[in-house]
């Protein structure tokens, strides 16, 4: 595990950046794991630029978002879908056939996973998975319990992550109580792992995570187990790491 700290933001976003143009750059048909909420938008900011540079093109490229509340139409503009398009999508030249996040309006919410579980085995492994982390050490919308499911699924969003997400929305009462995710073992499959976590706030979970016990009541800490994984920490996030 390669654990990164930065003093500023822009070196911490050009470095997380670089891995994903790099990839591309050698893998023009890279599959990329992506991923919504604060952490990875500069990020984002700083790939369109790239793209708009011609340093780097997506037109090959596939992508498979985490996750996606249930029940929100694709057009809400906190619906996974619409941050994706507005914050990377619309902006890069890649090809939108190819960008798959969850349908969390779905009939049949179980087809969907197993749906979309099996477009992964179809076209993965992915290439790079992109993830933040929760305070409560959730990746994707795996929270915290006595176990983990490891596919595709629907799940139960606990309290303090929607009120940790309730600052998207008018009130907690609007964020929606589940989600499709990718399981834990479907992250793990991914050849690389990049998380970024940012904000003094993190800073206990992201020591529990790396530098505690593997559990499943801290689901950011199986990623101890995969060889290949990328940490991008501001200093004050990683405060407590040694």
């Amino acid at each position: 595990m390669n654990i990164r700290i930065f003093e500023n933001e822009e070196d911490l976003n050009a470095t997380g950046a670089g891995l994903i143009a790099s990839l591309l750059q050698t893998k023009p048909r890279a599959v990329l794991g992506l991923a919504t909420g604060s952490s990875p938008v500069g990020i984002y900011k700083q790939l369109i630029n790239l793209y708009q540079k011609g340093l780097v093109s997506f037109a090959q490229a596939s992508s498979f978002n985490l996750d996606e509340y249930v029940g929100l139409p694709v057009e809400h503009q906190e619906s996974y879908r619409s941050f994706m398009n507005e914050q990377l999508f619309h902006h890069i030249d890649i090809d939108l056939a190819k960008t798959h996040v969850p349908n969390g309006q779905a009939t049949d919410l179980d087809q969907e996973c197993a749906m979309y579980e099996q477009r992964l085995d179809d076209r993965g492994p992915v290439d790079l998975q992109l993830l933040g982390i929760g305070h409560n050490g959730h990746i994707g919308f795996n929270e915290p319990g006595n176990e983990l499911t490891g596919r595709t699924h629907v799940v139960d969003l606990k309290e303090e992550t929607r009120k940790a997400n309730a600052r998207f929305f008018a009130s907690i009462d609007e964020v929606p109580a589940q989600a499709i995710t990718m399981g834990v073992g479907t992250i793990l499959k991914a050849k690389q792992i990049l998380l970024i976590a940012r904000g003094e706030e993190k800073a206990e979970i992201i020591r529990e995570a790396f530098m505690g016990p593997i559990t499943t009541q801290c689901p950011a800490s199986l990623l101890q187990c995969h060889p290949n994984v990328v940490v991008l920490l501001d200093r004050a996030a990683g405060r407590l790491v040694k």
